[in-house]
């Protein structure tokens, strides 16, 4: 995996897409990142709700579909396409927690 978006296609919980309120992105050392970590979960609720992902093959696929199907503003659809193509440098899967951490550089 090289991005969060590849994040999107690859985990799965049971078999089925995660719930955004599971993830939350931090640096490589474990500080969450509350900007990064809103607007990722805005991205993955908006692609659960209006595109399928299977016909997606990067971010770029992703925010087009959404901008076919949703009035977001081109902006918004900017950073969606930003925070899909940041680099993603690990994953630390935290069962009692609940949660997803997404390590991206600081």
């Amino acid at each position: 995996m090289d991005n969060l978006f590849d994040v999107l296609q690859m985990v799965r919980f049971n078999h089925l897409a995660f719930d955004s309120s599971q993830v939350v992105i931090t640096d490589v050392e474990g500080k969450p990142n509350g900007i990064l970590t809103d607007l990722f979960r805005d991205v993955v609720n908006k692609v659960n709700l209006f595109i399928d992902l299977s016909e997606a093959h990067d971010a770029g696929d992703v925010v087009a579909s959404l901008k076919a199907h949703t009035p977001l503003p081109s902006d918004v659809l900017d950073e969606y396409g930003k925070i899909l193509r940041e680099p993603l440098v690990g994953i630390n899967f935290a069962p009692q927690k609940g949660q997803i951490e997404l390590l991206v550089r600081g």
